[in-house]
């Protein structure tokens, strides 16, 4: 399925990236007064190259001055590498952290089949970086670019709002139509980042994968990550009451009206972080990463 890039607002524009499953992100870009604002870029060479191909053409080869990143996962990052090397990239201080301890890139585990084509040779992180809050402007419209507190996808995410023309770039806060994944965040972040993203009353939502979401819907969308959180803890807590390891809780439980998301097998990875979370330990990537392919019976299935 091809990318589009879609102009939601005036000077705003949304990368969507169907089908929003593994390493295939969203992002976007604000441009006005002859200066782009980025947000985010994407997995691989290849699709970052046809992103920045695509918005070049629409804004008539403005320059990008400014990227931010909204959490520290490759898919948003590896493709900072292909940016200009006068633009400046911002993200959360946490978030500029991972980026730097990265592991996939150089040596990719083989989780994913097939395996990326990356195209890209090592990771370009951030030089600005923040704690709460921080305005870019991209001329004169301001994008204001939020951390909620604390840990929920990871422990820096960070979204980028657009108040005049309230749009909202939730990074992967959200996940529209496709399994959500909290295994480097918190069940609990997660759980109180839905009243948080509300309150911005968006009239626009971009997630960081899957489809636009209208302001009208975003509520209903909200929900239904908060059932899939309390179904994760639910289980969670069965599991460990059972005495079942995550990938033992995860063969027993019932999907509900989750079977049909895609990327099923992360419901192995969130299992993993509830656990995690209940006996206040680090979470085990690795050894998440190997039940989610014994539950999935292989290699996770990947389109980059």
């Amino acid at each position: 399925m091809t990318p589009q890039l879609q102009e939601i607002a005036s000077g705003v524009y949304a990368w969507i990236q169907p089908d929003g499953t593994w390493w295939i992100n969203n992002a976007g870009a604000v441009w006005s007064d002859d200066e782009v604002v980025l947000v985010d870029t994407c997995a691989t060479a290849r699709r970052t190259k046809l992103f920045l191909d695509t918005l070049d053409m629409a804004t008539g080869g403005a320059p990008i001055r400014l990227a931010v990143n909204t959490h520290l996962h490759g898919d948003h990052v590896y493709g900072n590498a292909l940016l200009p090397d006068s633009t400046t990239i911002v993200a959360h201080e946490h978030t500029r952290q991972g980026i730097l301890q990265d592991f996939i890139l150089a040596n990719t585990p083989p989780v994913w089949s097939p395996t990326p084509e990356w195209g890209v040779d090592a990771v370009r992180a951030p030089t600005i970086s923040f704690r709460d809050e921080i305005t870019l402007y991209a001329g004169r419209k301001p994008v204001v670019v939020r951390h909620p507190g604390y840990s929920a996808h990871t422990v820096g995410d960070a979204v980028a709002w657009l108040p005049e023309e309230r749009v909202l770039f939730t990074g992967d806060l959200v996940f529209h139509a496709v399994t959500p994944m909290i295994a480097m965040g918190s069940l609990d972040g997660a759980l109180r980042s839905l009243d948080w993203l509300a309150a911005f009353e968006p009239a626009v939502v971009v997630p960081g994968h899957g489809p636009l979401v209208a302001g009208a819907s975003f509520a209903e969308v909200l929900a239904t990550h908060r059932r899939y959180y309390e179904f994760i803890r639910s289980t969670a807590e069965t599991g460990r009451e059972k005495g079942w390891t995550p990938l033992e809780a995860a063969r027993e439980a019932d999907l509900g009206e989750f079977t049909g998301l895609p990327d099923a097998e992360r419901l192995v990875l969130n299992l993993h972080r509830a656990y995690a979370d209940f006996d206040g330990a680090d979470i085990n990537i690795a050894a998440a990463l190997g039940d989610a392919i014994a539950f999935n019976g292989g290699p996770l299935h990947c389109a980059v």
